[in-house]
């Protein structure tokens, strides 16, 4: 082993640089270069954007409290189905992942270490399958990998939904009303479970349970009779109501995602201020969850994983990912990590926890 590289790729997670820090110093600290891969894939490729920088300890010094990452990052630069724009403004889709593989064999890399989430680590996984030496790290502040207990960026992203809600609380108070607010999940409910429970809201609203409205206002008209006059409700962007599916919105090239503006959190709101005559109120934090500096968990975290994927590539274990079974980091197949969503159970302690104290998640 002599030379690696490090790319990060799909949405932004606090955590990032702490990680390539981490996998740099313990990759020099045994003798090999390392080198980063600019906004995924596309640093290998000619044509796109980014190239391969130099990542030296000089260069990631003092980023392991910096949100974002130095490499920048992307979600649609998949070289297995690389998209180009035509004349007609028609979309062409093509494999180039034997061009990955001969720029990796062209810089002289022998290992990659790809710090990604679901999607992105398909990618590395399918990569590895065509031959390319890849080491997995998972990313996602939506905590959805299998074989890891917790995904870096995850509680920093729960920290700061718990924040804004607890500030809402006093304007709810204020001016008795009803708010509803919206965070990141579009398959799991972990964020809005776990601040939605920190931050004492009164219903929680995940896609592992589908709520019935009318549920939902029962808990809003139970808080008037007892003299609450306010509520909170917190919401997954990917929750549904009974027999209903999750709103999307069409993006260009015919991308289907989920809106940051008049979702479900405003769908909800606008059935409870139907339905009850309550002053509503929806504010979808978005992007907000992903960015500004990792807590002190997700910087140990993240710390742990480079550190655990360099020792991975030195032994030689490709196709895998480091994943948390505490109180140890492992390497886990990377078929294992992307065999399923990590759901939130609906028989596991904080789901019972929430109920036992009488949050509603509106079923």
């Amino acid at each position: 082993m002599r030379r690696i590289a490090i790319n990060t790729g799909g949405g932004d997670a606090p955590g990032l640089n702490a990680v390539i820090r981490a996998t740099v110093l313990a990759a020099t600290n045994r003798g090999w270069e390392v080198v980063g891969i600019e906004n995924g894939y596309a640093g290998l490729l000619p044509d796109a954007e980014g190239g391969l920088v130099p990542l030296t300890p000089e260069r990631v010094r003092g980023i392991t409290h910096l949100g974002g990452t130095i490499l920048g990052s992307t979600n649609r630069r998949n070289p297995l189905e690389w998209e180009r724009r035509q004349a007609d403004g028609s979309i062409e889709r093509r494999d180039r992942s034997e061009e990955v593989l001969e720029a990796f064999r062209r810089h002289g890399l022998d290992a990659l270490i790809a710090i990604g989430g679901d999607g992105s680590l398909h990618i590395a996984a399918d990569l590895a399958e065509k031959g390319l030496p890849v080491v997995g790290i998972p990313k996602t502040i939506d905590n959805d990998l299998a074989a890891t207990t917790l995904t870096f960026g995850f509680l920093t992203a729960v920290e700061t939904a718990t924040h804004a809600i607890d500030r809402l609380h006093s304007t709810a108070e204020s001016h008795q009303r009803v708010f509803v607010v919206e965070v990141m999940g579009a398959s799991t409910g972990w964020i809005a479970l776990f601040s939605g429970l920190a931050g004492t809201a009164d219903v929680i609203l995940i896609p592992e349970i589908p709520y019935d409205t009318e549920v939902v206002c029962d808990k809003v008209a139970e808080r008037e009779r007892s003299g609450r006059h306010f509520s909170i409700i917190c919401v997954a962007e990917g929750s549904t109501p009974v027999g209903g599916k999750v709103t999307m919105k069409t993006v260009p090239a015919g991308r289907e995602r989920l809106p940051r503006i008049g979702g479900i959190g405003s769908l909800v709101a606008d059935e409870i201020a139907e339905r009850t005559g309550k002053e509503t109120r929806s504010l979808v934090l978005g992007h907000l969850q992903r960015g500004g500096p990792p807590n002190a968990y997700d910087r140990l975290i993240a710390l742990r994983f480079g550190a655990a994927a360099v020792r991975c590539a030195a032994e030689g274990n490709f196709g895998c990912m480091v994943g948390l079974d505490p109180p140890h980091v492992r390497a886990v197949p990377l078929a294992d990590a992307l065999s399923e969503v990590k759901s939130v159970p609906l028989d596991s302690d904080i789901i019972l926890t929430a109920r036992a104290i009488g949050t509603s998640f509106g079923d």
